[in-house]
């Protein structure tokens, strides 16, 4: 086995295309993005990445270059979950979660495409494998879109391959997020899948009347109804309010995870491999959520997440999120085929197949 003999962190602010807006995180323009690139002895590069929104990128790449990478040097490229364990006993008593967590999760991701490198798998396979072509919706971050614009995006989504949608509320007037939901689910039709994300803008009784209230259109799944502390909350939504519940992408630990699902207060779990802990616990995730018998979805880095998914026989719809890096990918963006409703297909580039323009992305270093 090779040794890893460096570990290096980058931070850029990379612009969005378009403001995107939500119930919590108000205007977004921008996002903050943290490379990590490892190489072992033998000249082989894992790349990992994560992200913040509008705050914290700065944090999340001081842990991994002045905590994590020290502790790495020397250590066995292909021992992933030893070095999982170092590095979450390094930040323990600072961490358990938050920075910590995200921090790990881009040296893990690193990690791991470079142990898929080294074997010359991608890795859904090296994961053990499922299903290359995985359920995928669009996840809009529009909640202030004007109605028109809100059913014209949701046209451009179907018009890229898209076969199921997601939109935002938790707006002022739940009466004006039922009169979007309805206008929505009357100009995709009954049967289109259609969820929404009220990004923990209620509380549980507020959630409680938003899902009666919301139930008449068939949704998949009502996403992060209250915030994800209270999780007694949570279970008093999923058992009173009559319908699925998606939560899980500010869950940063796999005991969070664990203590959501034993109570009972989600029906989809939703991890972030960029905040979670990587690969390797986004892995342990679905193994809960099939233990469980629940099926998972994912949130963000879609071009990452498809791998774990992709070896996950419980697997449902995964998000491919608004944060993207197709203007910085040297390698070509998630691909959805026509020929299987829609769904994206994990590539079967060894790793996980994403290579950055590191030229490109030092025009908005941070």
């Amino acid at each position: 086995m090779a040794k890893i003999n460096a570990v290096r962190a980058d931070l850029y602010r990379v612009p969005l295309q378009s403001a995107l807006t939500d119930s919590t995180h108000g205007v977004m323009t921008d996002f903050e993005l943290v490379t990590v690139r490892v190489r072992d002895a033998d000249g082989v590069e894992g790349l990992g990445y994560t992200y913040t929104v509008n705050h914290g990128g700065a944090a999340v790449h001081t842990m991994v270059e002045r905590y994590l990478a020290p502790v790495l040097e020397n250590e066995e490229a292909d021992a992933t979950e030893a070095c999982w364990q170092k590095m979450w006993w390094t930040l323990h008593y600072g961490g358990r979660g938050g920075h910590a967590t995200s921090a790990i999760s881009a040296v893990d991701i690193a990690l791991w495409d470079l142990k898929g490198k080294r074997a010359g798998m991608p890795l859904w396979r090296l994961f053990g494998g499922y299903d290359p072509a995985v359920p995928v919706y669009a996840g809009g971050i529009d909640l202030q879109l004007p109605l028109s614009q809100l059913l014209e995006q949701a046209d451009g989504f179907q018009e890229q391959g898209f076969r199921a949608i997601k939109m935002k509320v938790g707006r002022p007037s739940l009466r004006e997020d039922v009169r979007r939901v309805a206008a929505m689910r009357e100009h995709l039709g009954e049967d289109f899948p259609l969820m929404v994300d009220a990004n923990m803008q209620w509380s549980v009784d507020q959630a409680l009347r938003a899902a009666r209230a919301l139930e008449p259109f068939g949704l998949v799944w009502i996403e992060e109804p209250t915030i994800p502390d209270d999780v007694a909350g949570h279970a008093r939504i999923v058992r009173d309010g009559g319908q699925p519940i998606a939560t899980g992408e500010n869950l940063h630990t796999l005991y969070e995870f664990q203590q959501m699902i034993a109570a009972g207060g989600v029906t989809f779990p939703e991890p972030d491999v960029s905040n979670c802990g990587g690969y390797t616990v986004f892995r342990k995730v679905c193994a809960l959520a099939e233990a469980a018998n629940l099926p998972v979805t994912s949130h963000g880095v879609h071009d990452l997440t498809v791998h774990a998914l992709a070896a996950a026989p419980n697997r449902t719809y995964m998000e491919a999120h608004g944060f993207g890096l197709d203007a910085y990918m040297l390698t070509p963006p998630l691909r959805l085929d026509a020929g299987t409703d829609g769904k994206a297909i994990a590539p079967e580039l060894s790793g996980h197949g994403v290579e950055l323009d590191f030229d490109k992305l030092e025009t908005v270093r941070a």
